[in-house]
């Protein structure tokens, strides 16, 4: 497997958060922590504006369709959304279209999903088939792609059948995550990866399936909306509700390379934003169950699962972490004794360019996906949430996806829990986001050093897609 060094060059001058560090908390938990989650990995990328334009411009929007998408390898499904053979999916994203579709011996290949007669899409929904018929003029592919019927044939005698295979783009397969690539070439997937299945060997997202899966088109650049769930200071004014569980400002960023990063957000202290004023321990803990105690109602054999007091001395971290092995061990029936504290309870969430951000730990984990939409202020955003299938049962057919509507807020997927809230939040900010961008009047971005390095990550990978410089 590919690795990916840490970085570690930091200029003079690159400020901390007060308080605890996220690396002095591992420090306290009551497991030890992978060293992956407890070595800094930071390097300074500079403190340059970002062009408004990068947001709102067609024609840059037209760059990321011809020279980045094409050739990245992009999340397109689960291995659950398919399994048997025959099964396929259809998955959209910067004016492509492909059929996604499980093969008789197992494998995963994926087509253009374009009639190659009169340019008609063959599915415009999932489904199974053994082969993909044209509803226009009824030019038939088998599953692998090879044609099976040209009708009228005595019309068509300049088609060579050997010619007339869908175009074909790269599969490829990771811990129960199905990629695809449309330029062959390039790194591998697990170089493109690197570090994150080194680090994911510990939660195996393949041991999961989906169990909540909702959607909705925001008025928002795609980036715009993904940069807003890559740093977590913005919970001090736009999820205020977190601050009494929530350490904002004593999260980590950490970059790899090019492609990955990870925001580390600890939960069971408290904001440093606001004032302790001598609360105790057993008041952070309240106020988290509060909180999320809700989404406890998801699972109806656990519904106790955030009754959590903080035994004399202990710290509320400490407690939860000592809850959440339990109710963990008890939902899912996995050995969680050697879990740590921020596995079972931080935000360990990782970002994969350009749109693919997985949660780590072993909580249900929630996955994120942002797609480019109809112009440049507008996209889609995915959240799933996976949870673990007990030892020894088969891993059972993810949940479909629910598509809201544009009226429909995503609390109108009740399914998301206390989630469904926060993204609300986040949406009241988002539309006026993408407004602003081509309202300013002097078209500039400015990003913290350190809160916002992932965003400058993402944007200097981009450019390097872009070829500018």
């Amino acid at each position: 497997m590919s690795k990916v060094a840490p970085e570690t060059a930091s200029p003079a001058g690159v400020n901390r958060s007060p308080g605890i560090s996220w690396t002095e908390l591992m420090s306290e938990d009551a497991r030890p922590v992978p060293a992956f989650l407890r070595e800094e990995s930071y390097t300074y990328r500079g403190s340059e504006p970002l062009a408004a334009e990068r947001y709102t411009s067609p024609e840059f929007m037209r760059l990321e369709q011809t020279k980045m998408w094409p050739n990245v390898w992009q999340f397109a499904a689960r291995e659950e959304d398919m399994p048997g053979v025959g099964d396929y999916i259809v998955y959209e994203n910067a004016g492509r279209s492909y059929v996604v579709t499980r093969q008789d011996d197992g494998s995963v290949r994926a087509f253009h999903n374009v009639c190659l007669h009169r340019g008609r899409k063959l599915r415009t929904q999932d489904g199974t088939a053994d082969q993909f018929q044209c509803p226009f003029h009824g030019f038939t592919w088998n599953k692998d792609g090879s044609i099976k019927k040209i009708p009228c044939r005595w019309d068509f005698e300049h088609l060579q059948e050997q010619k007339m295979h869908l175009p074909e783009a790269e599969v490829a397969r990771w811990g129960g995550y199905i990629f695809i690539r449309e330029n062959a070439g390039g790194p591998t997937l697990e170089e493109f990866l690197a570090p994150l299945p080194e680090h994911f060997q510990r939660w195996k997202h393949e041991q999961c399936t989906t169990a909540i899966w909702v959607a909705k088109v925001v008025p928002a650049n795609w980036k715009a909306t993904s940069e807003a769930f890559m740093e977590a200071w913005h919970t001090v004014v736009t999820h205020p509700q977190l601050l009494p569980f929530t350490g904002d400002e004593n999260s980590a960023y950490w970059t790899w390379g090019d492609n990955v990063n990870v925001n580390l957000v600890p939960f069971g202290i408290m904001s440093p934003h606001i004032d302790s004023n001598g609360k105790p321990q057993q008041w952070i803990v309240d106020e988290f169950v509060k909180f999320n105690g809700r989404s406890a109602e998801n699972y109806e054999d656990n519904k106790d699962a955030f009754a959590v007091k903080v035994p004399q001395g202990m710290t509320a971290r400490r407690a939860l972490g000592a809850a959440m092995r339990e109710n963990y061990t008890k939902m899912f029936g996995h050995d969680h004794s050697e879990a740590t504290d921020c596995e079972l309870l931080d935000a360990l969430v990782y970002n994969v360019f350009p749109n693919f951000a997985p949660w780590g730990g072993f909580m249900p984990n929630i996955v994120y996906r942002w797609r480019p939409w109809k112009d440049p202020d507008h996209c889609l955003m995915e959240v799933r949430i996976l949870t673990r299938v007990p030892p020894g049962k088969a891993i059972p057919r993810g949940v479909p996806m629910k598509f809201l509507t544009d009226e429909q807020p995503w609390t109108a997927a009740p399914e998301l829990g206390i989630l469904g809230a926060v993204f609300e939040q986040d949406m009241g900010n988002l539309p006026y986001v993408q407004e602003g961008l081509h309202a300013s009047k002097n078209g500039r971005i400015n990003l913290g050093n350190f809160q916002e390095i992932r965003i400058r990550q993402f944007h200097q990978t981009l450019d390097k897609y872009l070829g500018r410089p």
